[in-house]
């Protein structure tokens, strides 16, 4: 069976709403009564310093996400950088840590729940937590069929939330009294010192902007979408917990707020006569929204860091199972679900534990990214190219440690406790299971090991000691890329494909994306599993043995998307690819043009066959020395030396005066691409015309894609696509990517 994939099916507005609703459902409908309490009315600043920490750490995270966007969000950042024993702890933390969170999320939930419905309890079970195990296995099914199912609950759930609490906002506005805010023993009456203690509590309220990046495998165009996602819902929920929390307790005492259904009670005292047992029914709707998209969003990260760690086999590789129909880690959902249930059945009397251990792991976490991000930073990975960055490096995420670390001074001793527990058993796990088990090494542990003559001998030994058994092997080999949709001209491209990676000494990677269309739901086309498993197992199956003939490792994938092209080269990005082989659809390639997704900024070599009787015996190489032609004769050089392809370089001369120049030159560029062995052919004349006769005595042309700006392509057509479309020989159209400006975009070079 061919593994499958996660599809990107997350925009800018489901990931945001992700954050959103993760954040106001704590900070709002949960935890000011119980804040408040702690602190007075000084709670405010509480939540802005919280804030304040949260966009720090935001900053980071978003450069992160935005140069790797990664299933498991800082889990995979930190294993990456710092190695597989920090990304242990980092990565059940995280995991726990979310479990810890969603528990508390639907506890919440069980309180305004019982507020509404007369709610019975079960054996031990009081009637909070069985509403909280109501809302828990609901939402542990709707992320198990799938993430852009889940954003689109998101997205309603928080716009119909917004709008709740601004109707609240205009109307506690209107009966907002300073006096009630200050009270008798004025702003701060246990005094400024129990500010931090309060951001510690009510830091809970602010774990959901990390979750974005936990999907940004999932998120369409990462690199805009996930720092706007990241650091815009940070600012807005800031914003909003200030004005919110203010004006209840501007409404109601801070002594007398309520612990349970705090923004209940502020209602019922903002709104007058008649309005109010409308307005309460309302909010505590709003409540049951908000409460119940916090724990939706913290049990998708929380299931997709689970699935990052078993990818990198720090946990059992049985949770990388991904479900045929919904494309989604099916197994880890369901091992958090399980999780989250046994959390509320022991914890749910007392919910500051929950809060609180939530709240600790994460921010040991965020100190872990922070470091992370310097590492990437001084190590200089090449793979590292974020485009965002933090302002003040190297200053952010040193605050961003700093402050994270900090701030557990302030959580209490029970709570930090049973962290610990988690982070020894983290250590504990790695050295039991994880390390005989992963292969990947950290930046940092290889950065140190490959200076022991400069270092001193106890931090190499440290190193040395923590490294993964399977550290020393080789790196995995390059990949060529193959996409396959139609089993006829299956063979042709394996065969490209195999020999360029024979060449290459590489593997083949088969893919085969099915696309749905965009009016076609998943779930819609998922009733028709059975009939595409089986086409595409079909598929996938000839080509791996076609490819094995060739004596090349292959690995075969699904992808079932609404995308199409841009899905392919999604996945070449995700296995960094060397190349990219795929048939050639006509006027229209797998949802778009051919000429826009090979003239603009492909993410690695690509290759475009527009197959017709594939022989690749007798090769036409037409060149006029282009950056795409390079690769031509790459692909020239593989066919011959795998297929005996016998290869012609051609170079068509503006005037027959240019025919000892145009001789001159492709000897020589021959001669530098290793094909000189190659038959020479210089004609004169129109270049589609001239490479029309040429090619009518061979079996394959292979041509490179044009250079030419945009406006010139309009008016006057591009001679690579005419050539793949016009002749009646194969034609093999390659692109090289190549950084371009503006104006050679539009005009050229």
């Amino acid at each position: 069976m061919s593994d499958e994939e996660l599809a990107k099916d997350l925009g800018l507005l489901s990931a945001m709403t992700i954050g959103i609703g993760t954040m106001i459902g704590a900070g709002i409908f949960v935890l000011p009564g119980v804040a408040a309490r702690a602190a007075g009315p000084v709670v405010v600043v509480s939540f802005v310093v919280g804030g304040v920490i949260a966009m720090v750490n935001a900053l980071s995270i978003s450069e992160l996400g935005t140069a790797m966007p990664k299933a498991g969000g800082g889990y995979y950042f930190v294993n990456r950088a710092l190695g597989p024993l920090f990304g242990s702890i980092a990565g059940l933390g995280d995991w726990m840590g979310l479990a810890f969170a969603s528990a508390f999320y639907s506890i919440g939930f069980g309180q305004y729940l019982a507020t509404l419905l007369p709610v019975p309890g079960a054996f031990i079970l009081t009637d909070i937590q069985v509403g909280a195990l109501i809302a828990g296995a609901a939402f542990v099914l709707v992320n198990y069929v799938g993430a852009k199912e889940t954003g689109g609950i998101q997205t309603i759930i928080v716009s119909a939330l917004l709008l709740i609490l601004t109707l609240f906002a205009i109307q506690g506005w209107l009966s907002f009294d300073f006096a009630t805010l200050a009270g008798d023993g004025g702003l701060a009456p246990m005094g400024y010192g129990a500010i931090l203690p309060g951001t510690a509590l009510v830091f809970v309220s602010f774990l959901g902007y990390a979750k974005i990046a936990t999907v940004a495998e999932e998120l369409k165009n990462p690199g805009r979408n996930l720092p706007i996602a990241i650091i815009g819902s940070v600012a807005l929920v800031t914003v909003l917990y200030a004005i919110l929390v203010s004006i209840m307790l501007g409404v109601v005492p801070w002594p007398d707020l309520s612990q349970s259904a705090p923004l209940t009670q502020a209602t019922r005292a903002a709104f007058p006569g008649g309005w109010s047992g409308i307005a309460v029914t309302v909010v505590t709707a709003g409540a049951l929204l908000a409460t119940a998209s916090s724990a939706n969003a913290s049990i998708l990260a929380s299931a997709r860091i689970n699935f990052a760690m078993g990818r990198d086999r720090i946990v059992t590789d049985w949770l990388n199972e991904i479900h045929p129909q919904f494309a989604t880690p099916y197994r880890s959902i369901l091992v958090t679900g399980g999780l989250i249930i046994a959390f509320i059945v022991a914890l749910g009397q007392n919910l500051e534990i929950l809060s609180k251990a939530a709240s600790v792991l994460h921010l040991v976490v965020y100190a872990l990214m922070n470091a992370a991000l310097i590492v990437f930073r001084e190590t200089d990975d090449p793979d590292y190219d974020p485009d965002f960055t933090v302002p003040l490096y190297p200053i952010t995420p040193i605050v961003g440690m700093v402050l994270s670390l900090g701030l557990l001074a302030f959580v209490g001793t029970r709570e930090l406790a049973l962290s610990a527990v988690f982070v020894v058993g983290s250590v504990v796990w790695y050295f039991a299971y994880a390390r005989n088990h992963t292969t990947s090494e950290g930046l940092l542990s290889g950065y140190i090991r490959g200076r022991s003559d400069e270092l001193p001998p106890p931090v190499v030994d440290a190193a040395e000691s923590v490294a993964p058994n399977g550290s020393g092997e080789s790196e995995p080999p390059s990949t060529v890329m193959v996409a396959l949709s139609n089993p006829r001209t299956e063979q042709a491209l394996v065969t490209v494909a195999s020999a360029l990676a024979a060449a290459k000494d590489a593997r083949v990677l088969a893919t085969h994306v099915i696309q749905v269309p965009d009016q076609t739901s998943l779930a819609a086309a998922a009733e028709r599993r059975e009939q595409i498993a089986s086409e595409s197992e079909t598929l996938l199956e000839d080509a791996r043995g076609h490819a094995e003939s060739f004596g090349v490792p292959v690995e075969t994938r699904t992808i079932l998307s609404h995308q199409g092209v841009s899905e392919v080269f999604d996945a070449a990005r995700e296995h960094e690819v060397d190349a990219v082989i795929m048939g050639y659809g006509g006027a229209r390639l797998g949802g778009g043009r051919a000429e826009g997704a090979l003239a603009g900024n492909p993410p690695c070599d690509v290759l475009v066959l527009n197959e017709r009787q594939f022989d690749p015996s007798k090769v036409l190489l037409p060149t006029a020395g282009g950056y795409s032609s390079d690769l031509s004769a790459e692909v020239a050089r593989a066919l011959r030396d795998r297929l005996d392809s016998e290869v012609a370089v051609l170079y068509v001369a503006d005037s027959d005066e240019g025919t000892s120049q145009g001789r001159s030159f492709v000897g020589q560029w021959a001669d530098e691409h290793g094909l000189d062995d190659a038959e020479l052919l210089v004609e004169t004349g129109d270049v589609e015309e001239a490479i029309e006769r040429a090619a009518a005595d061979r079996t394959l042309v292979l041509i490179g894609a044009t250079e030419e700006g945009l406006l010139s392509r309009v008016v006057r057509g591009s001679l690579s696509l005419s050539v793949l479309e016009d002749l009646d020989t194969s034609v093999l159209l390659t692109e090289r990517p190549k950084a371009r400006s503006l104006r050679e975009r539009f005009f050229g070079r």
